[in-house]
């Protein structure tokens, strides 16, 4: 049995609890908080809940962490100090800093002699591998990445962290008429802003400056600079009836041409339509902390992203039966 710790017992630390009680293979056997442990219940019965200060007790008995905090602030320091002494897995998104998270990472990944595989998701994580396989069948083409309509947990999680804000859902908008014309073969070059629009809904505490927060979420830099944006202000109330649920989705669609001329042309497309955002995710980061158990039992180090992870390490079954039933 692979054993897995979480850390951190948010939405998406739930869904990889749910993962692992899925998974045949694996087993829960700690999940570590910052909070009081008394506060946190578990659904998965007899696991520990563990001060995040006492997680180097649990060496020798962990053989991955899957690390479940937000990328605004929290991944970049925990998951190089989790690395320092455990195999980690991680759902790092903040795409401009990708490069910066994984030399960090790497480097006290080799120095410990464990195994990080960092960015792990849907995106970044299979459609990242989307666009790579696609890139490679259809080099002479575009790439085109739709997200939405869904909840990003990264950046509710980023407007949470503003001064005066109780709570906040954000949607992601893919601008319908952007992906009608790559569907249609148009090839456009389309800027940040022409393909998504933000959506925010947002409680902020009473008597907080709205102008302020509404000001500081537009203008965060990574997160909604670069984005049409609209700011709803909302009652806590109003937020728990309508916007409560975390669906999420989009597409990857390369459109390339083949031929002497480039005669031909060709549309690839893979879809994600997700009820629960954090439940999927959890299960792409087991299938990956599968894979960084197996590359630590031959003796690898250092940190990994999707493009490094052969497919074949992610299933529970042998050579064999993959040959057999999926290939």
């Amino acid at each position: 049995m692979i054993r897995i710790a979480i850390a951190g017992y948010g939405n998406l630390g739930k869904g990889v609890e749910a993962a692992v009680k899925n998974a045949a293979d694996m087993e829960l056997v700690a999940v570590f908080t910052r909070r009081d442990p008394a506060t946190v219940k578990l659904r998965t019965p007899g696991v520990p809940v563990v001060p995040v200060d006492r997680m180097e007790e649990y060496c020798g008995k962990v053989d991955v962490v899957v690390n479940c905090g937000g990328s605004a602030t929290d991944l970049p320091e925990t998951t190089p100090a989790i690395a320092a002494h455990f195999s980690v897995i991680d759902s790092f998104d903040t795409h401009a800093r990708i490069p910066e998270h994984f030399a960090t990472v790497d480097g006290v990944s080799e120095k410990a002699g464990t195994v990080s595989i960092i960015s792990v998701g849907w995106d970044p994580g299979l459609f990242s591998l989307t666009r790579m396989y696609a890139n490679a069948v259809l080099p002479n083409g575009n790439d085109y990445t739709f997200w939405g309509r869904g909840v990003s947990q990264g950046h509710s999680d980023a407007i949470r962290r503003i001064d005066g804000v109780l709570d906040a859902r954000q949607y992601t908008v893919p601008v319908e008429d952007a992906v009608a014309r790559v569907r249609a073969g148009e090839n456009p070059e389309l800027s940040v802003r022409e393909k998504h629009t933000r959506e925010c809904y947002v409680v902020a505490e009473e008597g907080a400056d709205l102008a302020r927060i509404e000001n500081e979420i537009k203008t965060m830099p990574n997160y909604f600079a670069d984005y049409d944006t609209t700011v709803h202000f909302i009652s806590m109330e109003e937020l728990r009836e309508k916007h409560m649920g975390i669906p999420h989705g989009g597409c990857v669609i390369r459109s390339g041409n083949t031929g002497m001329d480039l005669e031909t042309k060709h549309t690839i497309e893979y879809r994600l339509q997700l009820e629960s955002n954090p439940e999927f995710t959890g299960s792409v980061l087991i299938a990956y902390a599968r894979a960084a158990f197996r590359l630590a039992k031959k003796g690898e180090t250092g940190c990994h992203t999707v493009f490094d992870i052969a497919p074949a390490l992610l299933m529970p079954e042998d050579g064999a039966e993959l040959r057999a039933h999926l290939l």
